[in-house]
């Protein structure tokens, strides 16, 4: 099978539940439109997110992209409220800081909204396979939760586990690669933090989840994979930067990916 495009999730509020699309627009920072949109952030400016506050696990969040708006699961209530996300944007604050229990504001970026790694503002790229395969290290533990805890954005199939590796070269060296007609630079394998230890429903730690990811990740790191940009292994899927000439493109399901020889 040739390697192509499965799924693409979009985050449109940072933190919160992703997204499902059949398709996505280049921005020209080469972030996705509405990847990361907007972000939670408290009185000093800093982002409520699951690496500081475990409880925004379980708060559960639909999205209607072309409508605007986000529906709200509040834990031990009956009911959703839904919000406007430009009109009705105090009164979504106010939810948001009653759940927190303190203040928050949301903050908006329509033009490279708030990747973890501001260098490389390009979707994350992971296969189906590595998912599959590093939930197998985990008893209890099945691919679409390794995907939720993962959090890339666009997943490749018809590959074996951990193919894009290969995304990847010793540090400062960028690899061309293709999704359909949209140009990317794969840049280094994701640094991960304290949010896939936990459950994403729940925000419960799993037992000693960093310890037997590094582990087993570096036991099964494929002998072909450049090793220099590991320098610990508890990293997964691939950082990425697109160059000016993808913004607009569109990534569509079933897209071909193609890496072009250097």
């Amino acid at each position: 099978m040739m390697p192509y495009l499965a799924k693409i999730l979009l985050y449109p509020v940072k933190s919160l539940d992703s997204v499902e699309v059949e398709n996505a627009r280049v921005l020209a920072s080469g972030a996705l439109q509405h990847d990361r949109e907007f972000a939670i952030v408290d009185e000093q400016g800093r982002f409520v997110n699951g690496k500081r506050h475990a409880k925004i696990h379980s708060l559960r969040a639909q999205f209607a992209l072309l409508n605007r708006t986000i529906s709200l699961q509040i834990p031990d209530s009956d009911f959703q409220k839904i919000f406007h996300l430009d009109e009705e944007r105090q009164g979504l604050e106010a939810t948001l800081s009653d759940f927190f229990g303190f203040a928050v504001t949301l903050k908006q970026n329509s033009l490279m909204g708030f990747p973890d790694d501001t260098h490389s503002l390009g979707p994350t790229v992971i296969s189906t396979a590595t998912l599959a395969e590093v939930a197998s290290w985990f008893p209890g533990l099945n691919v679409d939760e390794m995907r939720r805890r993962m959090r890339a954005n666009i997943e490749i199939d018809g590959v074996p586990a951990f193919w894009e590796d290969q995304l990847f070269s010793k540090q400062g060296d960028l690899v061309s690669f293709r999704v359909g007609d949209v140009h990317f630079f794969g840049v280094n394998p994701c640094q991960r933090c304290i949010v896939p230890t936990r459950d994403s429903y729940l925000g419960e730690a799993y037992p000693n989840f960093q310890k037997i990811f590094t582990t087993q990740r570096q036991a099964t790191l494929p002998n072909w994979v450049t090793s220099s940009p590991f320098n610990h292994f508890y990293r997964l899927s691939v950082n990425t930067q697109l160059p000016l000439s993808s913004a607009g493109k569109i990534l569509q399901i079933g897209d071909e990916v193609d890496i072009i020889q250097q």
